[in-house]
Parts: C-alpha cells; sequence; structure tokens
C-alpha cells in the first residue's frame, strides 16, 4: 500500500496582534448563550486558539470559586493560561444570597479593569449571563465597558438568557439548543464531561 507523505512544514504561523500592533485586527464582542450545553466549551475553545497563537488572555468564571479545580483549570495551569473564579459556586444553591451578589460585583470590577486596561487581546467573562440576570451585575456597565474597551480586546461572555441588548451590542451570538441531554435520563454529570 502507498503511503502518502506528510505535507512539508509551511512557513511560521504568525504570532497573534497583541496590544500595540499596527496593523492588528478589531476585537470582537462573542456571546454564547442558550439552553443546551457548550458555551463554556467554545469558550475555552477560542481562548486556547487565541493562547496558541500568542495572544494574551484572561478567563473569569462568574460561578465557580477561587479554588474550583475542574479539568479546565488543571489544563489550564499546565498551558500557563490564567482563569480565575470569581463566585461562591453555584448561586441558585447560595445560603447567603447577599454575599453572592457581593462576590459577582467585585469580580465584574476585576473583570472590567482587565478588559478596560488593554494588557490582553482576549477576556473569557464565563457564566456572566447568571449574575447579570439576577441584578447583581447592572447591564449598562456591562455595555459601557463593551463599547469604551480597547479596539484590540476581544470579549467572550457565556451563559443563558443572555439579554437581548447584549446580543445587539456582540459582533457574534450564537444560541445553544438542547435537543437531547443524559440528565432526562437520570444519568448524573461524567467527569471529564459536566466537571
Amino acid at each position: 500500500m502507498n503511503q502518502v507523505p506528510p505535507p512539508e512544514p509551511g512557513p511560521p504561523r504568525p504570532r497573534a496582534p497583541s496590544p500595540g500592533d499596527e496593523g492588528s485586527r478589531p476585537g470582537l464582542v462573542t456571546v454564547l448563550t442558550g439552553k443546551g450545553k457548550g458555551k463554556s466549551t467554545t469558550a475555552f475553545g477560542l481562548a486556547m486558539r487565541a493562547h496558541g497563537d500568542g495572544a494574551t488572555l484572561k478567563i473569569y468564571q462568574f460561578m465557580k470559586v477561587p479554588t474550583a479545580r475542574f479539568g479546565e483549570h488543571r489544563l489550564f495551569a499546565q498551558l500557563g493560561m490564567p482563569i480565575e473564579g470569581l463566585g461562591d459556586g453555584f448561586s441558585w444553591k447560595s445560603r447567603d444570597l447577599d454575599r453572592s451578589a457581593a462576590l459577582a460585583l467585585d469580580g465584574w470590577a476585576r473583570a472590567e479593569a482587565t478588559v478596560r486596561a488593554g494588557g490582553h487581546s482576549m477576556v473569557v467573562l464565563d457564566e456572566i449571563m447568571y449574575p447579570l440576570r439576577y441584578g447583581w451585575i447592572p447591564l449598562e456597565r456591562v455595555l459601557a465597558c463593551l463599547r469604551e474597551r480597547p479596539p484590540h480586546v476581544s470579549v467572550v461572555l457565556t451563559g443563558r438568557s443572555a439579554p437581548d441588548e447584549l446580543i445587539a451590542a456582540a459582533d457574534e451570538a450564537t444560541e445553544m439548543a438542547l435537543v437531547k441531554h443524559h440528565f432526562k435520563a437520570g444519568v448524573p454529570a461524567q467527569r471529564g464531561i459536566e466537571d
């Protein structure tokens, strides 16, 4: 059987634009929403692609505790990708909603400062829709930050029930549709899939 030789390696890929690069592409606002799975996974895939291209990035998770060590945290630590939990876990199970709200607002202040500073070409705001929906983070502050961010900064926002105003402000928005889920059949969360 004849085997086709592997292709010759091409020229090295150019490094992703970073702050201050002349002619760099503008940053995008991406909203990943809907009832289906894949919002965070898609955001993490975008972040890994950007990191692989040499971009500077930061990932904030609004529902995860700072000490969370799920699969993505372990992998991102190995890859040198900064990820930070800003919440207290699943807030709908919180025993102290005032504390949950304060953590969300404090977390937003940190994330907003990162976006506005322009030192990262991508900032992921994972699960931000929950504190937005609960009214813990003012929507207008988020919209103002997106409007006023440095032009090279891409922002990825995830979570169910994205506000219409946020979708309108986005350059791209994807709604994940739930077609079928194993939870309905009583199958619990699977290690490496959901946690």
